[in-house]
């Protein structure tokens, strides 16, 4: 068994062809069940996608160097359908235990990272859950180029066929996932239907040739444990009142319920995106901040006024503003149609409010309606669309709103450091409109950002005599955070905007400032007055 000779499935190349065509869309396949495992704890941004993509690039390198090695020490194709056989195995296991790993990691890391956390957490994730398999399917191009080559009469067609296997399954498991298993079962199933593949493969290639048998067996009962405990599925396994959690092409989607409200969470770790009160009162969050847009865009004396909230979310702006402005037209911009249907079942989100399944500045550009108040709302923590953070994105809004229209943007990570996220997205709107200025949400990281045009506005803030009472006494508090904003020179554009490596700075200074009093309890207990602490 330890040469090629009695191999005779091998002298068959449609089969080495079938294995480098399904370890190259396994590869695909993995990566971006990685980016879906990181997402609900670290974001998508493009920090996350580039430690992604960059620790399996390494894995395959090295997979690339040692296999070739071992294929020429020992050209035994049993050892290489064996590597297939662990690294299907591990890739199984991932639904199980990956979770576990990443929050331990992160658990460790807050209490002893100051800087970087988000890029060291998610780093080490990588590596500790994907490089190892994705290291074993990087030795199967130079093995199975070692089996398919007799002679290097047709060496280079050999070669050339198998990297078109390899890129033919790279595209399809790269459009899958995305597209078809992920939508349709979710992330943890994804994972166990491309690692069945590799296992199917080599299981083929050891009973043809009878084999280690016993190997086989353990690894079919390895995989059938794995997708036992591995299909559920939740990211937020200590959650115990969850209504859903599920998956959409773009987003990790938990909806979390108690007696006083709904909220949609795109992010386990931290974060709210949305939230309805069951008694429809204000939140107590930004919404009730970006209620004064329609006050300086004189909705009182308009007959109607149009608003536009580009970040629909599940809504809770737009059902504020046609209580509290009864006069509102409301439409939405939302790029995942997942959380407009659940703002549809969950949310309350009023049936006469239109929402477009569309990316935000897209479709700016495709529509000439002009709007008294346009919302930004499409900042999710440290993933800030880049193009939706640029000169030319709010020059885009300026000429979408009426002479008297107002801008409001939800700005999530207010922070004291000197030249933040927030400085570069206020310059950059300060360098398009004339009037900017910011109240910071008492109770949270949020600053609510309003722009114009018209001095007037100013003005029409004043006068909230016909208001509701509650949104009158609220929107007064609002007037006395209020602070004009003189923009500098920080401008963001389409050809330069850093906007992820700016989030995780604030991240990161959130983060210490947050879990400062525990680290003390840290350093000074250890982690037994940690728990002490949190019973």
């Amino acid at each position: 068994m330890g040469s090629l000779e009695g191999k005779a499935i091998l002298k068959n190349k449609i089969y080495l062809y079938l294995t480098e065509f399904f370890a190259g869309m396994a590869v695909m396949a993995v990566e971006l069940g990685a980016s879906r495992l990181l997402a609900p704890y670290f974001s998508s941004s493009q920090i996350v996608w580039t430690i992604i993509i960059g620790t399996i690039m390494i894995a395959m390198a090295l997979g690339n160097m040692w296999g070739g090695r071992m294929a020429d020490r020992d050209p035994n194709p049993d050892r290489l359908y064996l590597r297939l056989l662990v690294a299907a195995n591990w890739i199984a296991a991932i639904p199980v235990v990956g979770k576990y790993i990443v929050i331990g990691i992160s658990g460790l890391l807050v209490m002893t990272v100051s800087q970087n956390f988000l890029v060291i957490a998610a780093f080490l994730s990588c590596m500790l859950i994907f490089v190892f398999p994705l290291f074993l399917l990087g030795t199967v191009t130079p093995s199975l180029v070692k089996y398919t080559v007799g002679s290097l009469d047709n060496s280079g067609k050999i070669v050339g066929t198998l990297g078109a296997c390899n890129t033919i399954g790279s595209i399809l498991g790269t459009f899958l996932p995305t597209f078809v298993t992920i939508p349709a079962v979710g992330t943890s199933i994804t994972f166990l239907l491309f690692s069945g593949v590799l296992l199917v493969i080599a299981l083929f290639y050891f009973f043809s040739s009878g084999g280690r048998i016993k190997s086989c067996i353990v690894a079919i009962f390895l995989f059938l444990v794995c997708s036992i405990l591995g299909n559920s599925g939740s990211f937020a396994f200590w959650e115990k009142n969850l209504v859903y959690e599920g998956e959409s092409i773009y987003n990790y989607l938990q909806v979390k319920e108690d007696e006083e409200s709904v909220v949609l969470s795109t992010n386990v770790l931290f974060g709210v995106q949305s939230i309805y009160m069951k008694n429809e009162s204000l939140t107590g969050m930004y919404y009730d901040y970006a209620l004064a847009a329609p006050v300086f865009a004189n909705a009182a004396s308009k007959k109607s006024i149009d608003i536009l909230v580009l970040g629909m979310g599940s809504g809770t702006y737009a059902g504020q503003c046609k209580k509290y402005f009864p006069k509102a037209v409301v439409e939405g911009v939302e790029i995942d149609q997942k959380i407009t249907d659940l703002a549809r079942e969950h949310f309350e989100l009023p049936s006469d409010v239109k929402v477009t399944t569309y990316d935000g500045r897209a479709y700016l550009k495709g529509i000439s309606k002009k709007y008294d108040v346009i919302m930004v709302d499409a900042y999710q923590d440290i993933t800030i669309p880049f193009q939706m953070s640029s000169a030319e994105f709010f020059r885009e809004v300026r000429s979408h709103l009426t002479e008297d229209g107002v801008m409001v943007v939800n700005m999530n990570m207010k922070s004291q450091e000197k030249g933040n996220i927030n400085e570069y997205l206020s310059d950059t709107i300060a360098s398009i409109f004339p009037c900017v200025y910011t109240v910071d949400v008492e109770w949270g990281t949020n600053r609510e950002l309003f722009a114009f045009s018209d001095q007037k506005a100013l003005g029409n803030f004043r006068d909230i005599a016909d208001l509701d009472d509650t949104l009158q006494k609220h929107l007064l508090m609002v007037q006395e955070g209020l602070k004009e904003y003189k923009g500098g020179n920080l401008i963001l554009t389409d050809d330069r905007a850093p906007v992820e490596l700016l989030g995780m700075r604030v991240i990161d200074g959130l983060i210490q400032e947050e879990l400062g009093y525990y680290k003390k309890i840290f350093r000074e207990k250890g982690i037994e007055g940690i728990l002490e602490e949190g019973l």
